[in-house]
């Protein structure tokens, strides 16, 4: 009696999770790199507190080593030409100073040639623009950034 019982408990919590789950929204974002210092995507929007998906693929040719990519977003109010400067002084930090980690909301390491990266994360619950780059050299002032908004 007691193994039926737990059973049904555990059925009934699974169901439970798997409702509560659906109804968690969720938003997922493609980007790319290339070659050119750019990312396919520069602006998205999500709701506060959403769960929020974002693949990064480097489309390029080059090594990594010459043009390798990251995805950084940032918190509210940080300055991306800031992250940008310490991150060039970082490369065996993989251009993400941890001196600035606390200025840092979810990130994609360093990415090669024809390799994705990923990251999953709760979108903050203050409404605003919170600015996301690569920090590779050079790569910010070369227009590889954007905008996530949340509202």
């Amino acid at each position: 009696m007691k193994i039926k019982e737990f059973s049904l408990g555990l059925a009934f919590s699974l169901l439970c999770a798997a409702s509560l789950d659906a109804q968690v929204a969720k938003t997922s974002i493609e980007l790319s790199g290339n070659d050119s210092m750019k990312f396919n995507i520069t602006s998205f929007t999500v709701k506060p507190g959403e769960v929020v998906y974002v693949s990064l693929s480097n489309v390029g040719t080059l090594p990594k080593s010459v043009m390798g990519h990251n995805w950084i977003l940032l918190k509210a109010g940080k300055d991306g030409a800031a992250y940008s400067s310490a991150a060039a002084n970082a490369k065996d930090e993989d251009y993400e100073p941890k001196a600035l980690a606390g200025d840092v909301i979810a990130s994609i390491g360093l990415l090669g040639a024809r390799q994705n990266g990923e990251v999953t994360f709760t979108a903050p619950t203050v409404p605003g623009n919170y600015i996301y780059l690569c920090s590779f050299p050079g790569h910010f002032q070369a227009g590889m950034r954007g905008v996530m908004t949340v509202k």
